[in-house]
């Protein structure tokens, strides 16, 4: 399948031609029965030459260009109706009525604060031009109207706040948030990028719009990607305001699966400069080796390392509730543990050749030795929950 994007420079382009050339190049193999033949990437740069070619040649038509802030407002019809109106007069040129994909917005509904969009009036327009070239063509017409959307690679001070603000956030500069409460619909660049590759499948989602939401429907005369999120800008700067802290809490907040947290630090975490793509942690070290915190989470513990010198043995106390994991990633030593209250002691040789897991039992005083006489013992640790000083659940008592 031959394939052309326009406005393939801008955000949704680069992302979508970065996961199209995976799909190609065999590195994504969740698409098996997808087969990507040639790209062709068209932006404002690109020689006439090649929006020709590949309006001979396409098998699938993903129009992301059109403009967003321009100096003038009759640049939006010139660019969103204007160019527009070249590529469907390109594809009837060569009769290639292949699938067609629009790239509107939902400011086309031109309902509320859009009322008086020329932006939105643009998009409409072009909508129209669409849907009449379809039935003029018979082609298949594919109109997507987005809300805010966000991911890496979305250029700050341009038309995405969220983009903006985790520029800013990873640059140390200020953010302005006139009214906290503002909700905003957004979508996820990989969210919408998984929705095209289903375009591309024949299985994309159709609805329709009842005022600016989006109504899912298998009939619906536009489409839309199925997940989107919804979160006021104090919820978005809160959220920020984590992310920026972890490096010195090495606290994560909770990211959990699919959600817009997870989502977010992973867009505010690609505009980190390189001074801040890597920190410090604090090392406890003193003659026996050293320990290490590394990372400390909100509902399931922390994670640390522990280095022993030679011969050092370290530990020696036990819990009452608190539980852990040993993983000793490289050197060999020795785990032994014995119930609190009887003589018997368990006994785990562990090393770096062969991982494996010890549970550090409750009530159970534990200790660790490094067997070698060279080399230091390396031990990945994992608590159940992050060391509270002023409770610590730890108390001193040698294993035999």
């Amino acid at each position: 399948m031959n394939i052309l994007i326009t406005g393939a420079a801008g955000f949704v382009g680069k992302n979508l031609s970065a996961a199209l050339a995976c799909i190609r190049d065999g590195k994504d193999r969740t698409h098996p029965g997808l087969s990507v033949g040639k790209l062709y990437l068209y932006d404002r740069n690109s020689p006439a030459e090649l929006l020709e070619e590949a309006c001979r040649d396409a098998d699938f038509v993903f129009n992301l260009a059109g403009v967003n802030r321009p100096k003038d407002p009759q640049e939006f019809l010139r660019g969103n109706f204007g160019f527009a109106s070249t590529l469907l007069d390109t594809l009837k040129k060569y009769r290639n009525t292949c699938p067609v994909m629009l790239a509107s917005s939902i400011q086309a509904t031109l309902i509320g604060r859009y009322g008086q969009s020329d932006y939105g009036k643009s998009k409409l327009a072009g909508e129209k031009l669409f849907f009449d070239y379809s039935q003029e063509t018979g082609a298949k017409i594919l109109v997507y109207r987005f809300p805010n959307l966000f991911g890496k690679w979305c250029q700050p001070n341009y038309n995405s706040a969220v983009a903006t603000f985790c520029h800013n956030y990873a640059h140390d500069l200020p953010i302005t948030v006139n009214d906290p409460s503002v909700e905003l619909e957004l979508l996820y660049i990989d969210d919408l990028v998984e929705e095209m590759i289903c375009a591309l499948e024949g299985r994309e989602h159709r609805c329709e719009f009842d005022g600016l939401e989006t109504v899912l429907c298998p009939q619906g005369r536009y489409c839309a990607a199925p997940v989107t999120h919804r979160a006021t800008l104090a919820q978005i700067v809160e959220l920020l305001d984590q992310f920026k802290a972890q490096p010195n809490t090495l606290l994560m907040p909770q990211i959990p699966k699919g959600s817009f947290a997870k989502k977010l630090y992973s867009t505010y975490l690609s505009y980190l400069p390189k001074e801040k793509a890597a920190f410090s942690l604090t090392m406890n070290a003193d003659d026996r080796g050293s320990f290490t915190e590394l990372l400390k989470t909100e509902n399931c513990g922390q994670f640390s390392v522990n280095i022993s010198k030679p011969g050092v043995t370290k530990g020696q106390h036990w819990h009452h509730t608190k539980w852990e994991f040993f993983i000793v990633v490289s050197g060999r030593g020795l785990i032994q543990q014995r119930k609190v209250g009887t003589d018997e002691v368990l006994n785990f040789e562990v090393s770096g050749e062969r991982i494996r897991a010890v549970h550090m039992l409750p009530g159970y005083t534990h200790n660790i030795i490094n067997l070698s006489e060279t080399e230091n013992l390396v031990t990945l640790m994992w608590a159940n929950e992050c060391f509270d000083p002023n409770k610590p659940d730890t108390f001193f008592e040698v294993v035999e």
